[in-house]
């Protein structure tokens, strides 16, 4: 959290920078009266659904609910910590700020251990590699032109041949059997518990936050059926979550404007060593719609580049849709001869690589080329499936220009006329639209009118100095548990810093768990910005008589329930008197 950087400043680098400058760097934003719209990076957002306020220095979400200051935005957006965002932000500020960050996860989290494991064994597979024992393994990357300064760059290691060595290191350490059969790089037989991985040369795999989290270890002096041996899903290693390279690359492919996807790590080390840094890969697997959204925030433009052989192209063609779902119209390289980016960049170099990029294929003429493949398109029967498939695919497509580009090319490809085929189109849409499973919103509950004024009440409290005073001289007490702890904090916070700002108190919020589900229901409220006293004391007093209310049900019920008939009449004197307080 932000325990080792006063809140002072914090505000301070907050109100130096300016939260529409740092969203729109990250996100398209278009003016629309006193508010800035973007598409939300959050979600499967395709319409501009995400405001960013000048005035209060925050955003939201009308959609998914996403909410905050820019210190949350950065957050979210780079999967970093609540410290690194603020230490970009005193960056872009120009204010000092000298803080240290550990790779290993905070001491409250319960899988401390494990990236403590993780952390310790890749540092033991590195030492090894520089022994004479990695001898051979160095020799066999340099061969791959894999130099010393690549092998220090991505921590790239070593496992030998004795099947306890990093079992024994590891349990020197303290580590329970229990968190290191957890880890997924010990196993138990009836020989004991020894190393999952032996003579190997080991690759790191990095979580979004750049802590090591699993290994793809490679055979590298034997024959094995098994060229790679990836570690299996564990606490902290989840495959569909995972993007390789995404902590080096995530700045260079901001800085770019776009990121090449590519399938294996090798490729991806490949084109660092010419320089080409803003790369991540799938490491084989689909993508999934985790990873298309951190893809989404990347860049604003996206460059596949999957192997060149059928199984890359069926990759490719895979990752084009996932990630239009989601708003993204990929661009597509692909490499002759079947190969995939490391043995094209081996053989031509960086220069002609970097045509490639420069020359990017289109999604639909992508899509033509990959549905026509292997047909013989001069047999009807043939053709009338490579037409329908190439209408099915136009139908996911919003750009009218390249609607009517691919349809021109069908036409002299198919011999069709041209509004014979769109038509086609035009008649699909409906079933494309009948077909989509339209997800109900929940209906929420209709709250009560108290209700509506604590979170109302609260809301102002946020804008308002006066809100606050009215709540502390009328001593207010609200139903809700959580709102009650949200509305003291948010007292305590403007007695203590003499001052209140929606913005501020969102980084100070950062701090109490138990109040910022709270707080972002509160910044969600759709309400005026307009603060009229009169309707502030109309909550309080909402919030008072709901309180005498609850009195007099609680007076009533023990009435009912004592025979002791004088503290009877005390308590219907008490009603009595709860009940003249509430018409006031």
């Amino acid at each position: 959290m932000n325990s080792s950087i006063s809140q002072e400043l914090i505000n301070e680098i907050r109100n130096s920078i300016d939260i529409v400058d740092v969203v729109s760097s990250y996100v398209s934003l278009t003016p629309r009266g006193k508010n800035y719209f973007g598409v939300c990076p959050f979600h499967d957002d395709t319409n501009p659904s995400m405001s960013v306020t000048k005035d209060k220095q925050i955003y939201k979400c009308f959609s998914c609910g996403a909410t905050g200051n820019v210190f949350n935005f950065i957050m979210d957006y780079e999967n970093i910590s609540f410290i690194e965002a603020v230490k970009k932000c005193a960056d872009m500020a120009n204010i000092p700020l000298n803080i240290s960050f550990k790779s290993i996860s905070s001491s409250n989290d319960k899988n401390k251990n494990l990236y403590e494991i993780y952390d310790n064994s890749c540092k033991f597979y590195q030492n090894m590699i520089n022994t004479a024992a990695g001898k051979e393994a160095k020799e066999y990357l340099k061969k791959r032109n894999i130099d010393d300064s690549i092998i220090k760059e991505f921590k790239i290691g070593l496992s030998l041949k004795e099947r306890t060595m990093l079992t024994q290191f590891l349990s020197k350490k303290s580590y329970s059997k229990t968190d290191l059969l957890r880890s997924g790089l010990i196993l138990e037989n009836s020989y004991g518990i020894n190393d999952i991985y032996i003579e190997r040369i080991m690759f790191p795999l990095e979580d979004l936050q750049g802590r090591v989290v699993g290994f793809s270890g490679r055979i590298y002096n034997k024959t094995d059926n098994s060229k790679y041996i990836n570690t299996k899903e564990t606490d902290i290693f989840k495959k569909g979550e995972l993007l390789y390279n995404y902590y080096r690359a995530k700045d260079e492919a901001r800085n770019k404007g776009y990121v090449i996807v590519m399938e294996g790590f090798m490729d991806v080390i490949r084109a660092y060593t010419v320089g080409i840094k803003n790369t991540i890969a799938m490491m084989g697997t689909a993508v999934t719609k985790s990873q298309a959204l951190t893809i989404k925030k990347m860049a604003k433009e996206v460059y596949l580049c999957f192997d060149g052989d059928k199984a890359g192209a069926h990759a490719t063609m895979s990752c084009v849709d996932e990630l239009m779902k989601i708003g993204v119209m990929p661009k597509i390289i692909r490499l002759e001869n079947n190969m995939d980016p490391d043995e094209f960049i081996l053989k031509f170099g960086k220069e002609k690589f970097l045509e490639k990029i420069d020359n990017p294929i289109n999604v639909m003429d992508f899509k033509l080329s990959y549905l026509k493949d292997n047909k013989d398109i001069s047999k009807s029967e043939e053709l009338a499936n490579y037409v329908n498939n190439v209408i099915k695919e136009l139908g996911k497509i919003e750009d009218e220009v390249l609607r009517e580009i691919t349809l021109r090319k069908l036409s002299t490809e198919s011999n069709l006329d041209i509004n014979f085929l769109k038509e086609r189109l035009t008649s699909e849409e409906p079933k494309k639209v009948l077909s989509k499973e339209v997800e109900k919103p929940k209906e929420k509950r209709k709250l009560k009118g108290y209700e509506l004024a604590e979170r109302n009440l609260i809301y102002y409290m946020l804008l308002s100095k006066d809100v606050i005073k009215v709540y502390d001289n009328k001593a207010v007490i609200l139903e809700d548990s959580l709102l009650r702890a949200l509305a003291r904090e948010i007292s305590a916070y403007y007695h203590k810093y003499n001052n209140i700002s929606m913005a501020d108190f969102i980084s100070y919020a950062s701090n109490y768990e138990n109040i910022n589900k709270t707080l972002n229901e509160i910044l969600n409220l759709d309400l005026k910005d307009d603060i009229d006293m009169n309707v502030i004391s109309d909550y309080v007093d909402t919030i008072r008589k709901n309180q005498i209310e609850k009195q007099i049900k609680r007076l009533t019920k023990q009435m009912e329930e004592t025979t002791d008939d004088e503290y009877r009449k005390k308590l219907a004197s008490r009603i009595v008197e709860l009940k003249k307080q509430k018409l006031i």
